[in-house]
């Protein structure tokens, strides 16, 4: 029998040919709705493979009753939402779909950046409201991109790619990260600081840190209260890494002036969250690597990385690949 891949999302017709010419396929086909928690535990009991995102977790109720699960190939450069000793337990491959996203979440990242020091958003509701009646100096006002220090929290491949995206704006590159870097310090300027040092320079603080047990709860109220009050926060990394109750905190007492955000402590966030009230605050629905080019090509490793585990090759992005051999 042909191996069973169940897909926990629904693909393009190109993607999902290309698993139903040598697999058994199925999909969930609700586009609007994650597929529920009991039906993704039912197909992975009879599943070889599962094609995940970011929002399903994969852990170890779902890996003990999954007995011929041979691989997981998970839709994102993050790999939060998988239990990776519960995987390699089973023995079972995790795959993600690095470098295939970097440059087009750091054009997002910078773009949420823009917009919310230069009000885009609010900008274009106040035309389509109809309050657009006359010209006036300080109307919608913002700040400067070109010439400020941006400090960047997480200098991985997307945080220099938004470096460098920062160096074209002539900005000055602050970085916090676990080791140096020195290639964005030879080749953008950058300069590497503390973590309080970097919340206190910096006029942009941009989160592109990794979600894992260090980073979770990074952001506290104590935090953002180091920045400067005209400083605006963007996070395009994973949401848990932020207090989010402290940010709310930290933006109506006007200790930093602004925030975009692209994820969230829980996503989707309701249609009440207090962010969505808030002028200074630019919400975006976790679109990081939403283009067209992209997502095809992480849609295209993740078949590659199941492919390869049937035909016994080793996958293109093995993650937990210290425990699992090829």
């Amino acid at each position: 029998m042909k191996p069973f891949v169940y897909v926990t999302r629904k693909v393009p017709d190109e993607i999902y040919e290309r698993l139903a010419d040598k697999y058994n396929v199925e999909m969930w086909t609700e586009e609007d709705k994650a597929v529920p928690r009991s039906i993704l535990l039912e197909k992975a009991a009879k599943a070889d493979a599962l094609l995940t995102v970011i929002s399903d977790a994969v852990d170890e109720v779902l890996f003990s009753q999954a007995g011929q699960l041979k691989v997981v190939a998970n839709m994102a450069v993050g790999f939060d939402n998988i239990d990776l000793e519960a995987a390699s337990r089973h023995g079972v491959s995790i795959c993600n779909t690095p470098d295939v996203l970097t440059d087009t979440t750091a054009d997002l990242t910078f773009a949420l950046l823009l917009a919310t020091a230069r009000r885009m958003m609010e900008a274009a509701e106040f035309v389509k409201d109809g309050e657009w009646t006359s010209w006036a100096p300080m109307m919608l006002v913002g700040t400067d991109v070109h010439h400020k220090k941006i400090g960047i929290v997480g200098m991985g491949k997307i945080g220099t790619a938004v470096a460098k995206r920062a160096a074209g704006f002539d900005m000055e590159i602050l970085y916090h990260n676990r080791n140096r870097h020195e290639v964005a310090e030879e080749m953008l300027g950058a300069q590497y600081c503390t973590f309080d040092e970097l919340l206190a320079e910096a006029d942009f603080v941009v989160c592109l840190a990794p979600l894992n047990q260090d980073t979770r709860g990074l952001f506290q109220r104590e935090h953002f209260q180091k920045m400067k009050n005209d400083a605006i926060f963007i996070n395009a990394s994973r949401g848990p890494i932020i207090n989010e109750q402290a940010l709310i905190e930290a933006l109506t007492a006007g200790e930093i002036a602004a925030a975009g955000l692209d994820v969230f402590d829980k996503e989707p966030i309701n249609a009440d969250h207090p962010f969505l009230t808030m002028k200074n605050v630019v919400a975006l629905p976790h679109i990081g690597s939403a283009s067209k080019e992209t997502r095809m090509a992480m849609m295209g490793t993740c078949c590659d990385n199941i492919e390869a585990v049937f035909e016994g090759r080793h996958p293109k992005t093995l993650v937990n690949k210290d425990v699992l051999q090829f």
